[in-house]
C-alpha cells in the first residue's frame, strides 16, 4: 500500500545479489538510500482561505415583449392538428399589457474578500454589462454589490457588498513562485459553489495581452472558476484565475492567472477613483529580429522596435525616431516588446523617465514626460508626393530603383530625407520591400538622398546581407536583404 504521508521517510532499497563466474560466487551490493516525499496536503488551506471565497452571480434587466398574439397564435395551430396544448402555455390569452422589467440570469462567476469591510475583487468580464450583482459568502449569506470599478484590458474588477467583519485573503509575493511548486484554486466551476482544485505552476510572465504577464498553471479552471484566487501553498492569493486555454470550452491543463501585485495595482486605483490611469508615450512598436539584431549590431534580439511616433506625443517631443530600438525604460532592460508597454502603462502620468535607444550603431538616453493613456488615434496612410525620375544605380543589384524624396512628402513623413523606392525585384522584395517605401537609413547609415545612399551602398560587401531601415507610411520597420546565391 502507498504511504502518502506527507512527511519524509526514509526508503531502504535492497539490491540483491549478483552472482558471477561458474564457482557461483557473490558479491553483495551496497543498499541504496533514498529520500522520498509525500504529496502536499490542503485541507488545512481550505479551512484558512475558503471563507474568504465568494460566489458572483449576475442579473441583466430584460423587459419582456407582449407575447399575447403569439399565444394565440400557438393554441390555434395545436388545435387545428389536434395537439395536446403544452401545460405551460395558457388556454386563454394573456391580456394586452406591457409587464414589468425582470433580472434574468446572466452568468455566475466568483471572487474573493479583499477587506472585512466588504471590498471583493473578482475578473472585469465577470460583472461586465450586469445590471445586478449578488455576492454569496461561504456562509450562504447573500448581498446585493455594488460595481466599484472595472478595468477590461487587465480584466479587473472590484465590487463592494455592505458587510463587517469579513474573512479576508492574504496577498502574496508573486516574485516568490516558482515554476513546479504545488498552488490551489478555489471557485465555482459551473455554478458548484466552493470548489477545489490543484496543480502546480506551468509557467510564469506568459504573454497574452498589454499589460499582463499571466501565470501559467495545470489547476483545473472551468466556466464559473474566473475571478477566484490562486492560492500558494503558505495560503496567500498569488493571481485571480482568469482564462483557459481550449479547444472544446472546457478545461485541457492549461489556465492562466493574473498576477496578483498586477491586479492589487488596478484595484488599489479603483478603490480611489474607479477608474485605471495609465502612462504611454506615443509609440508603436514591434519585436526585434535576431537578424536584424545582429545586422545592426545590437547582437541578441531584444528592446523593442519602434514603428511609429505619434506627432506631438511624449517620444516625439523627446526626440525618439521611427526605427531606434528602445533597450531600456527608466534603467530596466526591455527583454521583449510587450515589457515596454507594461512598464510605461504602470507610471504616473506627469513622471519623467529616462528611455535608452540604440540608434544606427550607437545607444543614448532621452528623457520623456509620461502622458495619460487615452483612445488609440487611427494613423493616416501618406499619400505619395509627386518625386523626381528614378535613379539607376549600384541599387539595381539589389533589385532596387529608387528617386529622390520630394519635399512635400518628407514634410508630411516629418522626415530630413531619404529615398523614394520606385522598384523592387529580386532580393529586395523577398526582404519585404515594396514600390512607395522610404528608405532612411542603409547599413547602419542615415541617407537623406540618392547620392548618399548610393555612396553608402557601394562600399557594403556584395557578398553579405545588408540591413534598410524604411517608412511605409507612418510607420517604420527594418529589412534584411540576402544577396542572390
Amino acid at each position: 500500500m502507498l504511504n502518502l504521508n506527507p512527511t519524509p521517510m526514509r526508503v531502504y532499497v535492497l539490491a540483491g545479489l549478483l552472482a558471477l563466474g561458474l564457482g557461483g560466487s557473490v558479491i553483495p551490493l551496497q543498499p541504496v538510500w533514498a529520500q522520498a516525499r509525500g504529496l502536499p496536503d490542503f485541507p488545512d488551506l481550505v479551512d484558512q482561505v475558503g471563507p474568504a471565497v465568494v460566489n458572483i452571480r449576475t442579473l441583466e434587466k430584460t423587459k419582456p415583449s407582449n407575447d399575447a398574439g403569439n399565444d394565440e397564435q400557438m393554441l390555434e395551430f395545436f388545435r387545428r392538428f389536434g395537439i395536446p396544448v403544452p401545460p405551460n402555455l395558457p388556454r386563454t390569452p394573456r391580456p394586452d399589457k406591457t409587464q414589468p422589467e425582470e433580472g434574468q440570469p446572466r452568468g455566475v462567476g466568483s471572487g474573493f474578500i479583499l477587506s472585512a469591510d466588504g471590498f471583493v475583487m473578482t475578473n472585469a468580464h465577470v460583472v461586465d454589462g450586469a445590471d445586478e450583482v449578488l455576492v454569496t459568502l461561504a456562509d450562504k449569506r447573500e448581498f446585493k454589490a455594488k460595481i466599484i470599478g472595472a478595468d477590461k484590458r487587465t480584466d479587473v474588477a472590484v465590487v463592494k457588498i455592505e458587510a463587517t467583519g469579513l474573512p479576508a485573503v492574504k496577498i502574496g509575493d508573486v516574485n516568490r513562485i516558482r515554476v513546479g511548486e504545488w498552488v490551489m484554486a478555489i471557485g465555482s466551476p459551473f455554478g458548484l459553489e466552493n470548489t477545489v482544485t490543484a496543480g502546480i505552476v506551468s509557467a510564469k510572465q506568459r504573454d497574452t495581452g498589454d499589460y499582463l504577464p499571466l501565470i501559467q498553471t495545470d489547476v483545473a479552471i472551468n466556466p464559473g472558476n474566473s475571478g477566484g484566487p490562486l492560492i500558494n501553498m503558505r495560503g496567500e492569493v498569488v493571481g485571480i484565475n482568469s482564462q483557459i486555454y481550449s479547444r472544446s470550452g472546457g478545461f485541457q491543463g492549461i489556465s492562466f492567472a493574473i498576477p496578483i501585485d498586477e491586479a492589487m495595482r488596478v484595484s488599489d486605483q479603483l478603490r480611489v477613483s474607479g477608474r485605471v490611469t495609465r502612462g504611454r508615450i506615443g509609440v508603436q512598436i514591434d519585436q526585434v529580429s535576431k537578424e536584424v539584431a545582429e545586422s545592426i549590431g545590437l547582437g541578441k534580439p531584444q528592446g523593442a522596435l519602434v514603428r511609429g511616433v505619434e506627432a506631438g506625443a511624449p517620444a516625439e517631443k523627446a526626440g525618439i525616431e521611427a526605427g531606434d530600438i528602445i533597450t531600456k525604460f527608466d534603467g530596466k532592460i526591455i527583454e521583449k516588446s510587450s515589457d515596454l508597454p507594461r512598464l510605461v502603462g504602470s507610471v504616473k502620468p506627469g513622471t519623467r523617465a529616462t528611455v535608452t535607444v540604440f540608434r544606427r550603431g550607437a545607444t543614448r538616453d532621452v528623457t520623456v514626460r509620461i502622458a495619460e493613456v487615452e483612445p488609440e488615434k487611427s494613423v493616416q496612410r501618406v499619400a505619395s508626393a509627386q518625386s523626381k525620375p528614378p535613379v539607376a544605380g549600384p541599387a539595381q543589384a539589389l533589385g532596387l530603383v529608387v528617386s529622390e524624396l520630394a519635399e512635400p512628402e518628407k514634410k508630411e513623413l516629418k522626415l530630413r530625407g531619404g529615398v523614394r523606392v520606385e522598384t523592387a525585384d529580386g532580393a529586395s522584395a523577398r526582404a519585404g520591400l515594396r514600390e512607395g517605401d522610404v528608405i532612411v537609413a542603409i547599413a547602419n547609415t542615415e541617407v537623406l538622398n540618392v547620392k548618399e545612399f548610393e555612396q553608402v551602398l557601394a562600399k557594403t560587401d556584395k557578398s553579405k546581407s545588408v540591413n534598410v531601415l524604411f517608412r511605409r507610411g507612418e510607420w517604420a520597420q527594418y529589412a534584411l536583404i540576402r544577396p542572390n546565391r
